[in-house]
């Protein structure tokens, strides 16, 4: 099971180190909304997918917490059927699909977890509701795009 912060599931984005920084930094931003993940990392963990309305506790390297999201949409597809937009939302600087495919079967397969087209991804749309300040709600940054 994943970890637990004030009964929030936790979300810890990428691995830890500079990426998840990188990461946590774009959600905190507003330009990150929504992350994926394989339905196989749920399987080995006993963990079920998340819901719209669920809220998960945005964690550092160190599992504290920095962010609290809300979960706005969550959809299974295969890899290949990823769809651009869902890939842009991500905020992650990549300039077409091919770019988001090719990055993330790198990173997947760097982690132990190679993807085919055919691999089941959840795609996950969520929406910063408070930085990691107590619980404070922080104002979307003007021009953020919210999906979902």
């Amino acid at each position: 099971m994943w970890p637990r912060i004030g009964g929030l599931r936790t979300l810890a984005l990428g691995t830890p180190g500079e990426l998840r920084t990188r990461l946590n930094t774009l959600v905190l931003a507003g330009v990150k909304t929504a992350t994926a993940g394989l339905t196989t990392e749920y399987a080995e963990e006993g963990e079920e997918l998340e819901h719209a309305g669920e809220r998960l506790a945005l964690v550092d390297d160190e599992d504290a917490l920095v962010g609290v999201v809300e979960v706005t949409g969550v959809e299974v597809v295969r890899f290949a059927d990823v769809p651009w937009d869902f890939a842009r939302s991500e905020g992650e600087g990549d300039r077409s699909i091919e770019e988001w495919r090719a990055g993330h079967a790198a990173y997947w397969a760097r982690v132990g977890t190679p993807v085919t087209d055919d691999s089941e991804v959840v795609c996950i749309r969520f929406r910063l509701v408070s930085g990691g300040d107590g619980g404070t709600p922080r104002p979307r940054p003007s021009g953020a795009t919210q999906l979902g």
